[in-house]
């Protein structure tokens, strides 16, 4: 809350700095405070659509600037620096200024009783979902190749497997995955959904559990992988899974780079068992100079952006998630620790 401080001379001759809580007339609430923290993000863009989208009593603030820490009730972050979200007494939400929020898990000292909340937003599923279908059309349709034999001067008739005889499995299929899998159904693939525990698509053969992805995997010429990063998941594209595809088979990684021991998939490319990488979220970002993807002939690599994050569009749905929250309704995107999304 915003508080002017000021001195009072008591009856007794003493003085006593006291203050008061200002209050917007229009709401007759007390002011508050969202901090906007982000190294990656244009922040003055986010500030101006965030005020526009906010009730009127809550002043948004970009750090470093905290001002008063005891106003600021919602940080909206990206990997917030280690210490910053226990500075706020009077925080309420951690806004996820991402699809998942294992980043905010990242900082130790974080208030463990404040809910956190991930985006929720039609823009990004629709962003991540017209990625994934660029690549797995470009592999299903060799343009990889293409362009290498263009490098060569090489002219080469390259002809695609019939699509309604193509399968595609999407591992993780909440509502990102799910809107990559129907947009796949929808060009003609066989698709495949993956999920730990069972989910029923339209559509869509659905599999569920270690069984189910060893049923799945050995059926697939290319995997999307669109899964949240928990204990489970981690590391689940690996030399057992790897060895369980068809010879050939193509991976998209749109998850999380820790979905991909490295080291497997890049013995699986040199030896030829796995066709060609596409690649937009890594283990260490940035990439190390040094790794060796970025000179591997197999693999497409792209910044973590996938998923952009569009201010305009997802401002508003920040709004309406604080506004729930104040009515005491039940939140979009809530964050389930335990399970990891």
């Amino acid at each position: 809350m915003s508080r002017i401080a000021f001195g009072v001379r008591l009856a007794n001759g003493h003085d006593r700095l006291t203050s008061i809580t200002c209050i917007d007339p229009s709401k007759g609430t007390a002011l508050s405070a969202l901090l906007f923290y982000s190294e990656q993000d244009p922040a003055e863009l986010w500030s101006a659509e965030l005020q526009s989208a906010l009730p009127s009593d809550i002043r948004v603030r970009i750090y470093p600037d905290l001002g008063d820490p005891t106003d600021v009730e919602y940080v909206l972050c990206w990997q917030p620096k280690a210490g910053l979200l226990a500075s706020f007494p009077n925080l309420k939400l951690i806004l996820s200024l991402a699809a998942g929020f294992d980043h905010v898990l990242q900082d130790p000292d974080r208030p463990v009783h404040v809910p956190i909340v991930r985006i929720i937003d039609d823009t990004l599923s629709t962003m991540m979902s017209e990625y994934a279908v660029y690549a797995v059309l470009g592999f299903h349709r060799f343009m990889p190749q293409f362009q290498s034999d263009q490098s060569n001067k090489i002219w080469k008739k390259r002809w695609p497997n019939f699509t309604p005889d193509t399968h595609i499995g999407v591992l993780g299929i909440g509502a990102i995955g799910s809107d990559v899998a129907y947009k796949l159904r929808g060009l003609g693939f066989q698709v495949h959904g993956w999920s730990r525990n069972p989910k029923q698509l339209e559509g869509i053969s659905c599999h569920a559990g270690k069984d189910g992805l060893f049923e799945m995997l050995p059926q697939c010429q290319q995997i999307v992988v669109v899964l949240p990063l928990t204990s489970e998941t981690r590391g689940i594209v690996n030399k057992e899974t790897l060895a369980a595809l068809p010879e050939g088979a193509f991976i998209t990684n749109i998850g999380r780079g820790g979905h991909v021991v490295d080291e497997d998939l890049l013995a699986a490319l040199d030896s030829g068992h796995i066709g060609g990488a596409f690649l937009d979220v890594f283990n260490q970002e940035p990439l190390p100079a040094d790794h060796s993807y970025w000179d591997h002939p197999k693999v497409i690599m792209t910044p973590h952006v996938a998923g952009e994050i569009v201010p305009r569009s997802c401002a508003r749905s920040i709004a309406a998630n604080i506004e729930r929250y104040r009515r005491g309704e039940p939140l979009d995107g809530i964050a389930d620790i335990e399970r990891g999304y």
